[in-house]
C-alpha cells in the first residue's frame, strides 16, 4: 500500500488546513506513524498526474484510489478582485501552518497580518479558523461577514426534529476577538496603489421566497457601508476538485466532482475515488468513512478479502 502526497508531509487538510489551536500536529503524526508500522509507504512531494502519470500508476499498481480532496475555492468575482492582499483561505492557512511547523517558506510568500485590519468573507468553520489565526498573528482588527442571515440560538420550526438544525456557532476564535456581521453582500473592493483598502458592502434581506420555497436575496436600499481591510481572506467554501492532469480523463458528476458507481469505481478500470473529491466538500469524518468503504470495495474486487 503506497500513499502519494504532493505536499512536504502527509496529512492533507488535517496538517495544512486546520490550525494547531484546533488540531495539534502530533495527533496527525501519531496516526501516520501507526500506518507506517502497518506497512503503508508514504511518498511526498509527488504531484500525481504531473510528476507521475495516471497511466503509469495503473501499470505499477493493481488498483488506484483518488482521494485528492475538493480544493478549488469559491471565488468572488466583483469589482476590485484583482487588487493585491486578497487571498483564498486555504492559501492563508497553509502558509501559517507551514510556518508554525517550521517548514521552509520564502519570506515574501508569507501572509503577514500583524497590525492590519483583516476582513474574512465567509461565516463557516474555515472562516473561523482564519479569524483565530489572524488573532494569533497580531491583527489590529478582525471582521467576519456572512451573506446568509444570522442563525438562531435554538432549533426553530423551520428545522423540526430530526432534521439537522442550522444553529449559531460561536467558536473560541470568535470569543478571542472578532466583529461578526450577517446578511452582508460584498459589492466591490477599493484599493490604493493596487492594494486593497476597503470593501464596499450592502445589507440584504431573505424574507421573500420563490415558487419553490427558496429564499430570494434582496438588497436593502440605502444600506451600503464600508469595511476597512488591509487584508481580505475569502473563506466561502470549495466547489470541486482542482482541475488537473490527474482527473482530465475521468467522468465528473453534475457538480464537477469525480463520478463513481456504488462501489466507488470511476469510469476508468481499477481506478476508484473517495472523500471530498467524490462527494464534494464535507467533514473529515465523512472522508474517513468514504475511505473505509472504498478500501472495502477495492479489497473485494481484488479478492483480498
Amino acid at each position: 500500500m503506497t500513499v502519494f502526497e504532493k505536499d512536504d508531509k502527509p496529512g492533507g487538510i488535517l496538517r495544512y488546513g486546520i490550525p494547531d489551536f484546533k488540531l495539534e500536529k502530533w495527533v496527525v503524526d501519531r496516526r501516520i506513524n501507526l500506518m507506517k508500522k502497518e506497512g503503508i509507504k508514504f511518498i511526498t512531494r509527488v504531484d500525481v498526474g504531473k510528476d507521475y502519470k495516471l497511466s503509469k500508476l495503473k501499470k505499477d499498481f493493481d488498483a488506484v484510489c483518488l482521494a485528492v480532496g475538493c480544493r478549488d475555492p469559491r471565488d468572488l468575482n466583483i469589482e476590485g478582485r484583482e487588487l493585491k492582499s486578497i487571498y483564498f483561505a486555504m492559501d492563508y492557512l497553509t502558509k501559517a501552518n507551514k510556518r508554525i511547523g517550521k517548514d521552509i517558506i520564502e519570506s515574501e510568500n508569507y501572509i503577514d497580518v500583524r497590525d492590519k485590519n483583516v476582513l474574512v468573507i465567509g461565516g463557516g468553520d474555515t472562516g473561523s479558523d482564519c479569524v483565530g489565526t489572524a488573532n494569533r498573528q497580531g491583527a489590529k482588527k478582525v471582521t467576519q461577514i456572512e451573506l446568509l442571515p444570522k442563525p438562531s440560538l435554538e432549533r426553530t420550526n423551520e428545522y423540526p426534529w430530526p432534521v439537522y438544525p442550522v444553529l449559531l456557532k460561536t467558536t473560541s476564535s470568535h470569543e478571542e476577538g472578532c466583529v461578526r456581521e450577517w446578511s452582508v453582500l460584498t459589492k466591490k473592493f477599493i484599493g490604493e496603489k493596487g492594494i486593497v483598502k476597503k470593501a464596499v458592502c450592502k445589507r440584504v434581506d431573505f424574507s421573500e421566497k420563490d415558487q419553490n420555497g427558496c429564499s430570494i436575496v434582496k438588497e436593502i436600499q440605502n444600506s451600503e457601508f464600508e469595511i476597512e481591510a488591509d487584508i481580505v481572506i475569502l473563506a466561502m467554501g470549495f466547489i470541486y476538485p482542482e482541475k488537473s492532469l490527474l482527473i482530465e480523463n475521468l467522468k465528473l458528476d453534475s457538480r464537477g466532482n469525480i463520478f463513481t458507481d456504488e462501489n466507488y469505481k470511476t469510469n476508468i478500470s481499477n481506478v476508484y475515488s473517495a472523500g471530498d473529491a467524490h462527494t464534494g466538500a464535507k467533514l473529515v469524518v465523512s472522508a474517513i468513512y468514504e475511505g473505509r468503504c472504498a478500501a472495502e470495495a477495492i479489497n473485494k474486487k481484488m479478492n483480498y478479502l
